[in-house]
């Protein structure tokens, strides 16, 4: 498990990106569970997540409307299967709008540069 924490700061929202392998939908669950037994995580805003398996794409915005969706293209485009990549926000009391989205996109993309070494 890979954990990047604090990668990322606006508006007082924080953000953090995980991964490790995940090859089907018990996988998945399993990685949350181990991500969320850290406190910080279990008790954040938003656990976004997304993962290329054979059995197919898996996604789960937990309350980010749309962002499980951008995960999964960043996951398409790089050709990256097998690998669940978890976007964790603590929300800091205002909206962001549109931005949401760059951060995350932002997020993994550090996922995989740190992944890739």
């Amino acid at each position: 498990m890979l954990i990047l924490e604090n990668i990322l700061s606006d508006r007082g929202s924080r953000y953090a990106v995980s991964g490790g392998p995940c090859g089907s939908a018990e996988d998945a669950a399993a990685f949350l569970k181990e991500l969320k037994r850290h406190k910080k995580f279990a008790r954040a805003t938003h656990n976004t997540w997304a993962c290329l398996t054979a059995d197919g794409p898996l996604k789960n915005d937990d309350g980010e409307s749309g962002a499980g969706m951008v995960i999964l293209r960043m996951l398409e485009r790089a050709a990256v299967h097998d690998t669940i990549v978890v976007v964790t926000r603590w929300y800091g009391g205002k909206h962001l709008g549109g931005d949401r989205f760059r951060h995350v996109q932002e997020a993994v993309r550090r996922f995989l540069e740190a992944r890739d070494g």
